[in-house]
């Protein structure tokens, strides 16, 4: 009988909230500039501190989602996420913005952690992984055309994120309470999988790898806003539409990705796709028209999420109980903190084009040891430590020859003898009663 093979619907939407704050971040801080009494610098400033405490609770939680349980961690994270974002949008008060842009990426971070988690455990973290991103590309692509027709001010981005937590809410429901139930047996399997991080040089590697992965691509998204205004001279709705756009390419390439699957394997396409996507940064950074504007940045959106949802299941594989998931989507959170603010002192310094070459051979750099950790674990098979093994204790069992059967719990067993062999003279395969039924043997 085959296996059925449902769609985690619940986790695709924690990973569509969890992620949909670095998917609006170039708008959040160009607002965030525009809006408040802030310079450019001061503003990714923000925006990094809002990514840094996401990625603070990804490695808090990373291996704590079965100790609180899912449903109760998906649920602090949404309404952390709600309370920080929505604090952070109704208030013109700068530390009170900073405050709640904390809370709401602690909030973020947690909910990333469980929907990681999650996934890490599916029969297929790739087509989990990619419908996710189908989901916060649709929606981020959504707000984008939507946010420049709500007019000035620096909160509409925040409350959007802080809605969206709030209306998937009730998906919580359809996630387990607790995957490690407070009994004896539990605590005993708890400690005895506890075992050590399998691949540690292959996950340390991909983390610190992810980390100046994430970092090189937010340092330019971090600052798309400013180039497409001042660098290219378009309007906010022009920007607005070609990240849209964009977006909506992110759409094909996942699915693309998702209709793929493993029949390229990891490495062709986290190598290859990482290499083009330099190229696309180093062309959306010299981008000074609509025309090579909008080609860098559709086309890197485009590879973006291809390239993301296969690291991320290559993360996924090298742990079933989805540690170092948690901890490489992590690393990457640190690196998209660092982004923006690392972008605005690069663009600062050496001007957009001159950033943009620095990044893109810095990603090519990284390609090399990706790649590698791809080809390395392209046939590893789970440890055996990961597998636990429960001693069953089984209770006295009859001796051979004597069987026992129980009419009425009332009265005395009643045993009975081995049949006999054929007598002398009696065909071989002939016995008394041979019509009887089987059934009591």
């Amino acid at each position: 009988m085959s296996a059925r093979t449902t769609t985690p619907w619940p986790l695709v939407a924690l990973f569509t909230a969890g992620y949909l704050a670095p998917y609006l971040l170039p708008t959040t801080v160009g607002r965030l500039s525009a809006g408040l009494p802030l310079s450019a610098t001061e503003a990714g400033s923000i925006g990094s501190a809002l990514l840094l405490s996401s990625a603070t609770a990804g490695f808090l939680l990373a291996s704590r989602v079965d100790r609180f349980g899912p449903r109760r961690l998906a649920r602090t994270g949404l309404l952390l996420a709600a309370a920080g974002y929505g604090t952070a949008a109704f208030t013109t008060t700068i530390p009170l913005v900073v405050l709640g842009a904390i809370v709401g990426g602690l909030g973020s971070g947690t909910i990333t952690t469980v929907a990681a988690t999650g996934i890490a455990g599916q029969r297929d973290p790739h087509r989990t992984t990619t419908l996710g991103l189908l989901g916060v590309s649709a929606l981020a692509g959504a707000l984008y055309l939507t946010i420049p027709h709500l007019g000035p001010g620096h909160g509409h981005p925040l409350t959007a994120i802080a809605v969206t937590a709030l209306l998937l809410l009730p998906a919580t429901r359809h996630l387990p309470a607790s995957e490690a139930p407070h009994t004896p047996a539990a605590r005993t399997l708890r400690t005895t999988t506890a075992t050590a991080l399998p691949h540690r040089r292959a996950g340390l590697v991909l983390a610190a790898a992810m980390l100046c992965w994430s970092l090189a691509q937010n340092s330019l998204w971090g600052v798309s806003g400013r180039i497409g205004l001042r660098q290219a001279g378009l309007t906010e709705v022009t920007v607005g539409a070609v990240f849209a756009v964009a977006l909506g390419a992110g759409l094909l390439g996942v699915i693309g990705a998702g209709a793929l699957g493993q029949r390229l394997g990891r490495a062709l396409p986290i190598g290859a796709g990482t290499a083009l996507i330099a190229g696309c940064i180093a062309l959306s950074s010299a981008a000074t028209d609509l025309a090579s504007f909008a080609t860098g940045e559709i086309t890197w959106n485009t590879l973006y999420p291809v390239v993301l949802s296969y690291v991320i299941g290559l993360a996924a594989s090298l742990d079933q109980r989805g540690r170092w998931a948690v901890l490489v989507g992590s690393a990457s959170s640190l690196g998209t903190a660092c982004g923006p603010l690392a972008g605005s002192l690069l663009s600062a310094r050496a001007g957009y084009p001159g950033m943009g070459v620095i990044l893109a051979l810095g990603l090519l750099l990284i390609t090399v040891p990706m790649t590698a950790v791809a080809l390395r674990t392209r046939r590893r098979t789970p440890l055996p430590q990961e597998h636990p093994v429960v001693e069953i204790v089984l209770d006295a069992v009859p001796a051979p020859g004597l069987r026992t059967t129980w009419r009425d719990p009332g009265r005395r067993p009643r045993e009975r003898r081995p049949h006999r062999g054929p007598r002398p003279g009696e065909p071989v395969g002939f016995y008394p009663n041979s019509y009887a039924s089987t059934s009591a043997r």
